[in-house]
């Protein structure tokens, strides 16, 4: 049975070009274990791989849910261990691939998951309960932790986590790439750039109009930032030092959270592609 291969990393550290060639190479296919890029429709903001990189290589859990509908590590978890074990019976290599640390872990780790709580036992606790159970769960806060509908809404995306294995299966490699934060600031830079480009103005527009400035999905990736180029507030280059400055954020938080797992092999983009082939040789 091949083995499943997890590249991961912060944000822009390059991924999707390592799991792309590798995937080439060895008959592979990807499993995208990223919360940004499951909405539909949101393709250049969420820096979705380009229909040219789907086409190299079959991608799975890519623009699979609406904006704004629940999906929760728990689903992933459903639909990533179905791609996998499809991928597998095909003789086809399983790449799991993103920045998503929880999504990634329900896998690797095979979460068991308690009774998911209700709308009224949420309802029921405070903002600081609610806080709590959010850190517990290692889930980033909502960006307005004292708006207990946004906390809630946090909690239910994320889903409870319950008992999990200690490391992966044997037949599991998880990789992460190591990144200089400069040469990372860089790379993020560039990709808004890009970003604006190729016409992330006109995406945010058409999903504001069709979604709502307030579906969560809405509040999060690049799109507030855009929102405030639309509104006149911010100009295109103030716009793109605020998105590095809000991606550079995620990166220490995605790194905060890989580094728990003593199990993961940090490796630079150099040594990463090598390594890997070491397994699959």
């Amino acid at each position: 049975m091949a083995p499943l291969i997890v590249i991961t990393g912060p944000t822009a550290s390059g991924k999707t070009g390592l799991a792309l060639n590798l995937a080439e190479k060895y008959g592979g296919e990807i499993i995208c274990a990223d919360s940004r890029t499951i909405y539909r429709g949101m393709d250049i903001g969420t820096a979705k791989p380009t229909v040219d990189e789907q086409a190299r290589v079959p991608h799975h859990l890519l623009g699979i849910v609406e904006p704004g509908e629940r999906y929760t590590a728990r689903d992933f978890q459903r639909d990533a261990n179905t791609a996998i074990t499809e991928i597998r019976s095909r003789g086809k290599v399983p790449f799991l691939v993103g920045g998503t640390g929880l999504y990634i872990d329900a896998v690797t780790l095979d979460f068991e998951w308690p009774e998911q709580m209700d709308d009224v036992r949420y309802d029921e606790k405070d903002i600081d309960e609610l806080q709590e159970l959010i850190k517990m769960q290692h889930i980033d806060l909502p960006e307005n932790p004292q708006n207990k509908r946004h906390l809630i809404s946090t909690l239910k995306r994320a889903g409870q986590r319950g008992t999990s294995r200690d490391k992966p299966a044997d037949d599991t490699v998880v990789v992460s790439i190591a990144t200089d934060r400069s040469i990372l600031s860089k790379r993020i830079r560039a990709r808004a750039e890009v970003m604006f480009r190729t016409g992330v103005v006109d995406e945010t527009m058409r999903l504001a109009d069709r979604y709502g400035w307030d579906s969560e999905a809405m509040k999060s990736n690049i799109y507030p930032i855009v929102r405030r180029v639309i509104d006149g507030e911010l100009t295109e280059h103030q716009a793109i030092d605020l998105f590095v400055a809000k991606d550079m954020g995620l990166a220490k938080r995605q790194v905060t959270w890989l580094k728990r797992h003593e199990y993961v092999q940090w490796l630079s983009l150099d040594e990463a592609g090598p390594y890997i082939e070491t397994v699959l040789a």
